[in-house]
Formats: C-alpha cells, structure tokens, sequence
C-alpha cells in the first residue's frame, strides 16, 4: 500500500479511504494531460501551462452534477395472502372437476416447503364490500350472488347451467368476497409502499367475470375491480393489466375496452377463435375504442405447443416496448398457468375455461409447452417497469403440480431470489412470429415503440402469409349470441387417464429436478483497494483517467449504505500465468521494465502508445486490477456470492494481446473469462461492454471463440470516435467458430440527437436480451464503463443512473444471476458514482428506479436495423426485421376486391343495379345496418356480438364495442337486448345505426366510394383557412426531406410524409393533436380524431388549391 494518501484498513481486507480524503482530487493528486481518447493522440510534449485553460475546463466538466444523481426510493418487501377458507367453493356434482380446491392448497404447500412463505409478510384475509363489487357489476348479479347460499342443490344446478363453464355451491359468495377483498387488500398494501410487491394465492379466479355475467368459473372480476380501485381510491392514471393465463380474459377487456388508464395485455390460445371463449373480439385486431385505442392489446396464439422460446418473444417484441413506453405506476398480472405438454386435442365444445398459470408443462387444458421456471422470469422482466410494484394474482392452472411449481417459483421471484438457469431457447415458430407481426401491424399507429418494421408497398408481400390479411379466418364459427344453448352441461370437462397422467407428473418431476434453486449467502460481493490510486499521470494534473475516479464510487456505495450490505473481497495481485491467458511474454515483460525505469525515462516510453502514461506504480495497478477482477469472479462462481462489483483501475477493454492503448494495460474482462473457463470450467459467458468507447482489445481475444458472446453499445460516429476505424462497426460479427457471436451497436451522434438512455434500453429489447437468452450463459462479466452518462466529458451522450440501473436489472435474469460489473471508463466523478452505486444497488435487490417513456432517435433506430439485419442469420430470436403492410392498405384491398363485399356493397357488373346489390344484404330483425369507420392504422369492423361467453342485456361493453380491421360494412342480429353504444361497435362515438334507408340517404353515397368517407366530423372546426401562400404539392417533408408522398396539416399546414415512407404525418398527429390533413398524393382528407376518410365542403378550398398546383385547373364537378 502507498504511503501517500491517508487510508485505514477495515479489517476485512478491503482499503477504505479516511473520511477526510477530498473526493474532487484535484489537492492531493497530481493530474494530467492525456490524450483525448475522443480526439485520439494529442501531443504530450506541451508544457503543463499551456493546456491549463483546456484542461480546467475539462476538470469542471467532470465534475458537474446532474440532478438524477441521488440514492434512488427503496420498498422492500412482498406481501402474501392466502386462506383456506376459499377451498369451500367446489363442483358438488364431480369431485374430480379440474376448478378445485386443491388449486390453492398444494401451491400453498409447495410454497411452505421451499421456505418462502415464512419470507413474506403475510396479510389477513378480508372480503369484500358491496360497493367494490358494483364498481364492475350489476346490482342484478350481485343480488344473484348473494342468494346462492340459501338454494337447494337442485337450484344451484339450476343457476349453473345458465353460464358457460361455472359453478356455485352455497359457500361460492363468501368465497367469491374472500378472492376479491383479497386481491384489493394485496394490490393496497404495495399502494401504501407497506410492500414492494405482492401475491393473492385466490380461487374463485376472475378474468372471465362480465357486469352482469359469470363465466369460465370466475363469479367476481378481481382483477378488473382491483384495477377501477386503484384508479378510484388512490388516482392512479396508469395501470398495465397483464394476462397471461392459456384463455382470453374477455370480461377484463370489455371493463376498460375504451379506459386508457388501463392498458390490457393479453396472451391466450385462440386457434383463429376455435379455443374457448371463441370470439370474434380476442383477435389481435381488437385494440379499444374511442380514447382506449391502441390500449387493448390481444397476442392471440393459433398453434398448441407453444415454447418458453414463443413467450419470451412476445415479451421482448411487444410486452417490454409498450410497458416501457406507457410507464405504469401499477402492473397487475392475472397469473394462469394453464397450458400443459402432451395434451390429446379433443373438441372445442368439450373444453372447460381455465384461467391462470394453464400455460404452464402439464395442464390439460392448455396444450402449451411452457416451463414453470419461465414464469420467473416473465416477473423479473416486468419488474422494473414500475419499480416493482407488481400485484400477482391467481387465474387457473389445472395440472396441480405444474401449477404449484409455477406459484413457487413466481413467489421466490417476487422475493428477489434469482431467476434459476434456463438452458438456450430456441427458434420461435412462425405461428407465434406471424402473430407477432399481425399485433405490431394494428400497433404501430399508436406506439412509437414499433419501428423496426419497414412498410411494404402495395405490390410486395411479406414472407408470413398471414400478415399479407386481415381477420377473421373463414370457416370459424364464433360464439354469439344466436348460437347460444339454452343451458350449458356443467359435467364437460376432460381428463388424462390415469397412464398419461403417471407420463406427465414424470415429465415435471425432471424438470423440478433440473431447475437448480440454490442461492449463495451473499448477493452481492465488492472489491475496492485505495492502492490501485497510485497508478497516476506525474506530468500533468487534469488527465481524465485520475486516482479519485474509483475512491468517489466508493465513497458514494458508503453513502448510500450500500457498501456494508456486500460481502468484502480481498484485493490480490494478478500472477504472470493469468496475465499469459490472454497477452503475450513479451509484452508482460516489457510492462514489467516499466516498475523500475526512471519518471523521465516513462515519460518517454509512453509516447510509444495510443492514450497510455507510466508511472512507477503502474505495472503494479494493472496487476492489481486485473487481479482483483479475478478475486471478484472467483467469489461468484465458487458460490459465496451471486453477483459481484470490481471498483478497480487502471481499466482494461482497450487493451491488446501485445500492446497497451485507452488508458489500459492489462484487458481485464478478456482475463476473467479465461480465467473463469479455465479454472471452474464456464461453458458460455457474455461480455457485455457498454463503455462509450468500443471494446477493441475484448473484441479481438475473442472473435473466432463461439463460447464467449461479445456485445458492445458504443458511440462510434462511423468510425472516427476512439478507438476509430472500422473495427465498432455493425458489421463485424466474427469470425470461423466465431462467427456471429461478436455484436457491435454503434451509436452515430449528430447536433442533434444524443443517444442515451431511450436508445440503450431500446437495443437490450431488440437486440442485447433476446440473443441473450438465445445463448444462455452461465455467466455474464459486464465491461462497466460510465463514460456514456450524462454529463461525462469525453463520451458525450446522454445515459442516465436510472438506465445503467435498469441494464443491470435485466442482465441479472441471465446465468442464475451470476453477473460481475467491471468498472472500465467514465470520466464525471458525479455520474460514474451514481451510476455504479445505482447497479450496485439494483444487484443488492433494491427496487429498479424508473425511466422516462423512451423516445428513441432515427439515427440510433436506424443502427438497431442494420445489426438486427446482420445479426438474424445467427440468432433465431431476431427474425422479426420483415416488412410489414399498413392496415389501410390491407382495408382497402379487402374493400374494393373482396368478393363478399363486392355482392355487400358494390354492384358486380354494368348491369346490375343498386337495388339488386341490396338484395344479398343481410339485414336483422330491426332492419338495422352498422357501419364501421376504416383508417391506416385501425380499421373497426365490428364482427358478431358474443353470446353466452359476452356480456347479456344492460353489461357494458360487449364485442360490438371492439375496433378490429376487417370489412367496411359488418352486418349481425343484435336483437332487442343490443344496446345503441353496442350497436355502434367502434365508432369512436358516432352514431352510425341507422336503417337502410337512412344509409342509402347519406348525401355521399351516390358516389359509392370504396371506402366510404363521413360527411361531416367533428374536427372539422379546427380546420384553418388556406394560408396566404396557398399549397406547394411539391413540398418536401420538413422531417426528413421526402417528396414521394406527402399530406399537409389543414391545421397549421406543415407538411409531413404519409405512413408508406416514414410516418412523420401520423407522429405529427400524435403529438400536436392535430386531426385534419390532406394528401398530396390522391387529394383525400383524412381525419386522425375520426379515424376515417372526410368529405365535407370545409375542406373543398384547400382540396381545388391542391388540384389546380397539381393537375393546372379544377376539380371535374
């Protein structure tokens, strides 16, 4: 140890700095120039006092503070509820019904036997209140609820047979309150920041429960109530709904079909509606209505079987982007495990409604193929969404111990353990990327998330033939309200004979076998040795790479109390033969010399390097460095310690096998791979480098190696940012074995867009998670570099304490969660302390802080292309980079060649009359015609209401309600109990029933346009008059310069290209609220407030300016 700087020994083995030691630096340690490893090698032979202007201004930026540099809010704790009190509610006609009692008792007991239940604070049951209940049904079925305890057998039969797959008993009330009062008093308690998350172990389950119907043995909405709650009591504006249970949670959806505080999410076999509840409305087309569009978000799955490797895909193609852009302050997750391996096919009508973890291996229900452990990591994923106020409440799940396996494993994730090792998914299938693609297609006008898919033109199709359509599939029938039975049998249900199910318990009893759930005693160990201070530039005072870099992290971990909850590590010295892992003997020897020659002698050697200076302690630092990484790994792997944090320097990623350059001289992170290869015997590992400069010397050890999988974010401002050259590029993806397990992300900064934390977060989603996963290492060694944070003087971008936390977060679902952080660069003491205790302090398990919506730059999605375009040859996971079809044009297809619509609507021939054309209309009962608005982005077609398994007479909404894109006119019988807002389907509020002869009366018909635009809208009053100036239509896009296809704003007459170039009009309309615009390219007007065509005399002025600049004269009359 130095004796120049003042330090005490803490006894463990680590070197803490004397609480009076300066955190700036600039009293007790000399600083220097350096070169700029932004600008690459400056001359070193200046005197000192020429550069003092420079380099104190350089001094001042490292040390500027930005106000997201605090110790983040932390709430710990998970809440637990469970009574058995709700075992009372049984099938009293067949003692082996799969909604059982047992559903919550054996999760219980699997819970209790891995110790987690004693983990949690456990909280009392409550029922509900009559006023909870009549937040999301009717006093009617309240008042049916409430008189099954007083029926005969006989009448409960009765009353069962009125709904499709339910039950009751005379304890089914209390039950039914118990459920609900317990998930409200869950979702409060993490309200309250009482506890950080929670877990309602409940049945009956709710999803499927409507206003005034149960349905799917759900008798309460839970889920639904608990969510209008929240909104209610405690004025939550943003809650994310997310249901993964194998059926579609149709009543969940109608509640807040056009609410969007709540965003719905849901996940569900459907088979093109041939699953049970078989409707029309859980196609991924049904997005909300009026102000909810774009916040009902279906993923419908069309094939059994689905994987872990499908799921996963979901989660990182749209969950995770839309989550992270609607920034909930509550996720509450309808938790079904309900989709099971092997299952014999039997028939729709045989299939009883499940809800809950029915996806999991081992449900008969669900047919699907996904592991418990998965549900693990769906709630780590979801976690720092909203700093893990997360609200888990049962569904169904109908293989009891797939169920309870899953119920365990989400439990221990909501407790913090680490997510258990999944072996590498595989290739999603091209069902579930079709349905992918067909929920990003409806999508995209409502999430700026969704921009990695090009728009074909209208003569090129995409390679899935089913996103080149729209829905429905032909020859489904759905459920509705005309094919509804009079009386359902409450004995249809299936079960495996008593072999397969032997089969399938030894199935999961394997899998509970391989799912490794230890733990080591510490989370997370730290190394930090004031002697690595010594390393330091003797020539000048203000180099960047200085001594205070890591004392000023550390003294921030003790501030936050985060240094005294890591288990301390040991400093220790690298040896030759671990240096040899990865550089050459003659280059360890020649950094050897360095320790004895003479200062005037380094100051001359140093000259030799790229952004390199000697000093005496030098060679000993980098030895010290390196070594020190080594002692963190081992601590890890030897299973002391889950995770690690090495605060050392001199850093390493530069560094190559043969020479020293970027301040580096030993490249530790190259060493601890091998080093953890070698000794305890890693099969994978990632490196991920999110430096702001590339990771060069890393790059190289390892780039013909297929067991390491190098990732590196970085600016590289192609190539003329340090390290300069080609070598950052896209493009360089290994090679030999290597091939494809080097991935470069380099960033391109302009004036005026500085990547930063919308961008990385943007990337690990596409790019850095899936291939993760897909690659599944066994340990994942992260090259910390904080020279992309705000505020830092040399990488200039604009990465946040938050981000970095965040980053962390998700890397830690990987290896078991055996992640090591490395300190490499970053030059703002503010910013790298905050930002290292932020990862710190996210490994100890503390809560994720939050993140803004990300808005990612087109510069930065524009890299995020080319790599998933370089990169989807290797990696299975990113396939998803396919043109796609705008809706409108799909719309339009369907409207003017559709042969159904064309005997609908249209007369077939010159011969045929519109009379005639009406005679193949069907009309209902009350001579009553829908009509539904179309738009490029969602076009609502209104398919049949449903019956038994959607709202009856006075629920609201129902299916009529849901938007979809389909045909432009959608004709059902309603019949009398049909409400006007049901008849209106998804008209955004426009009254559009009216009968035949109201419709053939509309002043535009005569003009029988293929898409019929409205009349009159109500947006129309915000139209402005032409301006002096009048139109150009030959103005470019004042976006991006496009002069292909544009539309003009009749509001404030900016013009902007349409959705076929690069949507700039529509995001225009988005954010200035804007409704009105004309298009240069066919003159139709078109309304974003309406979602429809216009055609009104407000808009004939600006529509005859167009036509004379476009074609010289007037519009033919």
């Amino acid at each position: 140890m130095s004796d120049k700087d003042p330090e005490v020994s803490s006894g463990d083995g680590v070197i803490r700095p004397m609480s009076g030691e300066t955190q700036n630096g600039e009293d007790d340690v000399e600083k220097t120039l350096t070169a700029d490893i932004g600008r690459g090698d400056q001359d070193t032979d200046k005197a000192p006092e020429s550069d003092d202007e420079d380099l104190q201004l350089l001094m001042g930026m490292c040390c500027i503070k930005d106000s997201s540099e605090h110790q983040p809010e932390t709430v710990n704790g998970t809440c637990f509820l469970y009574d058995e009190l709700m075992m009372k509610h049984k099938h009293e006609w067949c003692g082996d019904y799969p909604e059982r009692p047992e559903r919550i008792s054996q999760p219980y007991a699997r819970c209790c036997q891995l110790g987690l239940v004693d983990r949690c604070e456990i909280l009392e049951m409550r029922y509900a209140t009559e006023d909870h209940i009549l937040i999301k049904h009717s006093q009617e079925l309240l008042e049916k609820t409430k008189s099954l305890p007083n029926m005969s057998l006989s009448e409960l039969l009765h009353v069962s047979e009125q709904y499709s797959s339910w039950f009751a008993n005379n304890s089914t009330y209390e039950c039914a309150l118990a459920a609900l009062g317990s998930t409200v008093e869950v979702m409060e308690h993490i309200l309250k920041k009482k506890s950080r998350n929670g877990f309602a172990m409940i049945r009956p389950p709710g999803h499927h429960a409507m206003f005034n119907e149960y349905c799917g043995y759900c008798t309460f909405n839970n889920v639904a109530i608990a969510a209008q709650h929240a909104l209610d009591r405690f004025g939550l504006e943003r809650i994310l709904v997310v249901d993964w249970d194998i059926h579609h949670g149709q009543g969940t959806q109608y509640m807040f079909y056009d609410d969007p505080r709540v965003l719905y999410f849901s996940i569900h076999r459907y088979e093109h509606g041939a699953f049970w509840p078989e409707l029309r409305e859980s196609d991924y087309d049904f997005v909300g209505k009026g102000k909810g569009k774009g916040y009902n978000i279906n993923v419908p799955l069309n094939k059994m079987s689905m994987t872990d490797s499908d799921y996963l895909a979901i989660f990182y193609q749209i969950l995770l982007p839309v989550a992270y852009q609607y920034s909930p302050q509550l996720i509450i997750v309808s938790s079904g495990f309900d989709a099971v391996i092997g299952c014999p096919e039997f028939a729709p009508h045989l299939i009883l409604v499940s809800n809950g973890l029915d996806s999991a291996i081992g449900d008969r229900k669900g047919e699907m193929l996904v592991s418990p452990v998965m549900y693990a990591h769906f709630v780590h994923m979801l976690s720092p969404v909203c700093q893990g106020r997360l609200c888990v409440v049962l569904e169904g799940g109908y293989c009891l111990k797939s169920l309870s396996e899953g119920c365990a494993l989400v439990l221990r994730s909501l407790l913090g353990d680490p997510c258990p090792l999944m072996p590498p998914i595989k290739e999603p299938c091209d069902s579930v990327i079709e349905t992918i693609l067909n929920v990003i297609k409806v999508l995209r006008p409502y999430w700026q998330c969704f921009q990695y898919q090009e728009e074909l033109t209208p003569r090129e199709l995409c390679p899935f033939d089913g996103v080149n359509e729209l829905p429905p599939k032909p020859g489904i029938v759905f459920a509705t309200e005309a094919n509804r039975p009079e009386k359902y049998d409450i004995d249809d249900y299936f079960l495996f004979d008593e072999q397969t199910a032997a089969d399938f318990d030894k199935q999961i009893d394997v899998l509970i076998a391989e799912t490794c759930l230890t733990k080591a005693p510490h989370r997370t160990c730290l190394l930090f040795d004031a002697d690595m201070r010594a390393h330091r530039d003797t020539a000048f005072r203000s180099h960047p790479e200085r001594p205070d870099r890591i004392s000023s992290i550390f003294n921030v971990h003790v501030e936050w109390g985060l240094y005294k909850r890591c288990h301390s590590v040991q400093s220790r010295l690298a040896t030759e033969e671990e240096i040899l892992l990865i550089h050459s003997e003659t280059y360890l020897n020649e950094m050897k010399k360095t320790a004895e020659m003479e200062l005037s002698v380094l100051q001359v050697k140093q000259r030799e390097f790229n952004s390199i200076y000697f000093c005496k302690d030098t060679y000993r630092c980098a030895l010290l460095s390196a070594g020190s990484v080594l002692s963190v790994v081992e601590t890890v792997l030897s299973g002391q310690a889950q995770s690690g944090v090495a605060i050392v320097r001199p850093p390493g990623h530069h560094a190559e096998s043969s020479t020293a350059m970027g301040f580096c001289y030993f490249n530790n992170i190259a060493i601890a791979a091998k080093y953890a290869q070698n000794k305890f015997g890693v099969k994978r590992i990632l490196i991920l480098d999110w430096d702001v400069h590339h990771g060069n010397g890393t790059q190289h050890q390892f780039y013909d190696d297929d067991s390491v999988l190098f990732i590196s974010l970085h600016r590289y401002d192609h190539g003329f940012f340090y390290p300069k050259g080609d070598d950052g590029n896209y493009d360089n993806v290994g090679r030999l074995s290597g091939e494809g397990f080097n991935i470069n992300i380099p960033w391109n900064k302009t004036d005026r867009e500085q990547p930063g934390t919308s961008e990385y977060i943007a990337a690990f989603h596409q790019i850095v998670m899936p291939v993760a996963y897909e690659f599944a290492p066994e340990l994942v060694l992260v090259s910390a570099g904080f020279d992309a944070a705000r505020g830092d003087p040399l990488g200039g971008l604009d990465v946040t304490p938050e981000c970095y936390g965040q980053m962390t977060h998700m890397l830690s679902g990987l290896a078991n969660g055996k992640v090591v952080l490395i300190l490499e660069g970053g030059y703002n003491l503010n910013s790298i302390s905050a930002s290292m205790a932020m990862c710190t302090s996210v490994l100890l398990g503390n809560q994720c802080p939050l993140v803004p919506p990300p808005t990612v730059c087109s510069r930065a999605v524009e890299t995020i292309c080319n790599v998933l375009d370089v990169q989807k040859q290797y990696w299975k996971s990113l396939k998803f980079r396919v043109k796609l079809p705008p809706v409108s044009q799909l719309e339009q297809k369907n409207s003017v060649t559709s042969e159904e619509t064309e005997k609908q609507i249209l007369p077939s021939s010159g011969d045929e009359t519109v009379s005639e054309a009406l005679h193949n209309l069907k009309v209902n009962d009350d001579d009553k015609v829908v009509t539904q608005n179309t738009d490029e982005g969602d076009l609502p077609c209104a398919d049949a209401p449903s019956s038994g398994n959607a709202p009856s007479s006075g629920d609201a909404p129902r299916s009529g309600d849901a938007p979809c894109v389909g045909d432009t006119l959608c004709i059902y019988g309603a019949g009398e109990s049909a409400t006007k807002e049901e008849l209106e389907g998804a008209c955004g509020g426009v009254d559009q029933s009216m009968t035949l002869q109201d419709y053939f009366h509309l002043p535009v018909v005569d003009q029988m346009y293929a898409v019929q635009p409205l009349p009159w809208c109500p947006h129309l009053d915000s139209v402005q008059p032409l301006p002096q100036r009048g139109l150009d239509v030959e103005e470019p896009c004042e976006e991006c310069g496009d002069l292909s296809e544009n539309w003009v704003c009749l509001e404030c007459y900016k013009v902007f290209c349409s959705r076929f170039v690069k949507e700039h009009m529509l995001f225009h309309g988005l954010e200035s609220e804007h409704r009105v615009v004309l298009s240069y390219a066919d003159l139709s007007v078109w309304c974003y407030g309406c979602d429809n065509y216009v055609n009104n005399k407000i808009i004939f002025p600006m529509k005859q300016e167009a036509h004379r600049k476009k074609f010289g004269g007037e519009i033919p009359e």
